[in-house]
């Protein structure tokens, strides 16, 4: 099976001795990717029109901005950590550092301005109507 020890191969331990730790971060948040996207895609589908009036009243209820919310975060933090990983395995010099640090920055930036965004329409939604 591996050339460890008997208890490293129980534990999950690799020769890193990281354990299998990382790995099951990833198919965790691949899971709840797929839950909230089947759940995204269907409220889509039952919605009675696509316009922006239904559009941004559907987004203002907290049952829809709160699982787009955990959508954005969820989907980030998996794109975060396999694009990790992957600069991990194939980038050996200098450069991974700051490859690193940019994927890390780009990840909150984008995850914040999405997660933004939401809050905006979810929040203005309701003044518009009032209106």
């Amino acid at each position: 099976m591996g050339d460890g020890t008997e208890i490293g191969r129980v534990r999950g331990l690799g020769s890193a001795h990281e354990g299998a730790d990382a790995w099951w971060h990833h198919k965790i948040s691949a899971g709840s990717n797929l839950v909230l996207v089947l759940w995204f895609l269907i409220s889509l589908a039952l919605l009675p029109a696509y316009d922006y009036a239904t559009i941004t009243g559907w987004l203002a209820q907290p049952l829809a901005a709160v699982p787009l919310i955990l959508l954005v975060v969820s989907v980030f933090y998996h794109f975060h950590h396999g694009l990790t990983v992957v600069i991990e395995d194939y980038q050996h010099d200098h450069t991974r550092f700051v490859l690193l640090v940019l994927l890390k920055y780009f990840t909150i930036a984008t995850a914040t301005l999405a997660i933004f965004s939401i809050l905006k329409v979810a929040f203005t939604a309701t003044a518009g109507a009032a209106l």
